[in-house]
């Protein structure tokens, strides 16, 4: 039987992972939940991390340097190196595209103040769009770190920006024609910037909540959506969840129509579409509102769209009624279904 496209599944990744690095140095190593590995190094820990772009081809460069920064961060490190693998396909590059693309990987770079430091160029029979690998490696304090691991009962979950940001620019990018025969260009538009603004970058996320205080982990949200990171950051920290679905999908607090017109138009369903641009929090009931407010002051948006329970509570979507149904779960991300 052949697996089905995007992440492992979660049962079957489990089975493959290591579960032992003694006299490694490994601190943290592969585990679902958890954004990059860290290392022991002299004072301080390496955080390291590595993620490839497979849907998006437009300013692939861009979504390789946020992306993988994004893991850095979510573990309160500060992103430094990135060495990249660029896979092109036969008979469809050109100069000017690996030009462009590592223009735009130099330019993110310089915008994060990330150093490019290596990496392999190739041509290659094996693709047949251009495939970006990154592998980005950052410092943090040994008493900054942040792990998923460190969620606790009664903290309130905080989602910045909002849903589907990166699935909105790349379906803007990808499908423009098939969006133009329906919206207006003002509107196509809007959707493709999405990619910077908000953006798809949450490192001054992650830096401002940490600094305001109260935060217990965070965990970027990428494949499978929001619902996906939210399993898996639960996971981590062995709890229970409920996600307040009105919260997430009609707080005035957070992005979403643009990302739902969309979603509409090509039949996904907003909860499981890609969303790098989207950090979740998981703080001291107490702070929560202040973390959102701060991130407000600076131009991020933000909204508490749940709390961690006991783990024997289960993990849940909760509608305005009161309603429960279990947490979705999306081990093949929506978008792949335009691929």
């Amino acid at each position: 039987m052949n697996l089905p496209v995007g992440k492992l599944k979660h049962d079957f990744l489990k089975q493959l992972l290591p579960t032992s690095h003694k006299n490694t140095g490994v601190v943290i190593g592969p585990q679902l939940g958890e954004d990059a590995a860290v290392i022991e190094f002299t004072d301080n820990y390496l955080v390291a991390t590595s993620d490839p772009i497979t849907f998006a081809t437009a300013d692939i460069g861009w979504y390789v340097v946020c992306v993988n920064s994004n893991d850095i961060a979510a573990m309160g490190a500060v992103p430094k190196w990135l060495l990249v693998t660029l896979l092109l396909p036969q008979d469809a590059t050109t100069p000017e595209m690996v030009h462009d693309i590592m223009t735009q990987l130099t330019q993110a770079c310089g915008t994060f103040d990330i150093a490019l430091c290596g990496g392999h160029t190739e041509v290659t029979p094996a693709v047949t769009q251009p495939v970006v690998i990154g592998q980005m490696m950052g410092i943090a304090a040994k008493d900054s770190l942040f792990t998923s691991a460190g969620a606790r009962v009664g903290d309130v979950l905080i989602l910045t920006k909002g849903l589907g940001i990166e699935a909105t620019a790349i379906v803007a990018r990808e499908r423009a024609e098939q969006v133009r025969g329906k919206c207006d260009a003002q509107f196509l538009e809007q959707a493709k910037h999405y990619l910077f603004d908000p953006g798809i970058s949450v490192l001054k996320d992650a830096q401002i909540a940490i600094e305001t205080g109260g935060v217990h982990a965070m965990h970027d949200v990428t494949e499978g959506g929001v619902t996906t990171a939210v399993y898996e950051l639960a996971t981590a920290a062995e709890l229970g969840v409920v996600v307040y679905l009105d919260e997430l999908l009609g707080s005035p607090a957070l992005y979403g129509d643009i990302t739902r017109t969309l979603c509409d138009m090509f039949g996904l369903n907003p909860l499981g579409v890609i969303s790098s641009g989207a950090m979740l929090i998981a703080a001291e009931p107490e702070k929560g509102k202040t973390i959102c407010r701060v991130l407000g002051k600076a131009g991020i948006r933000a909204g508490t769209i749940g709390k961690f329970l006991p783990h024997e509570s289960g993990m849940w979507l909760e509608d305005a009624t009161g309603t429960r149904q279990p947490l979705p779960v999306f081990e093949t991300d929506e978008i792949a279904k335009l691929f």
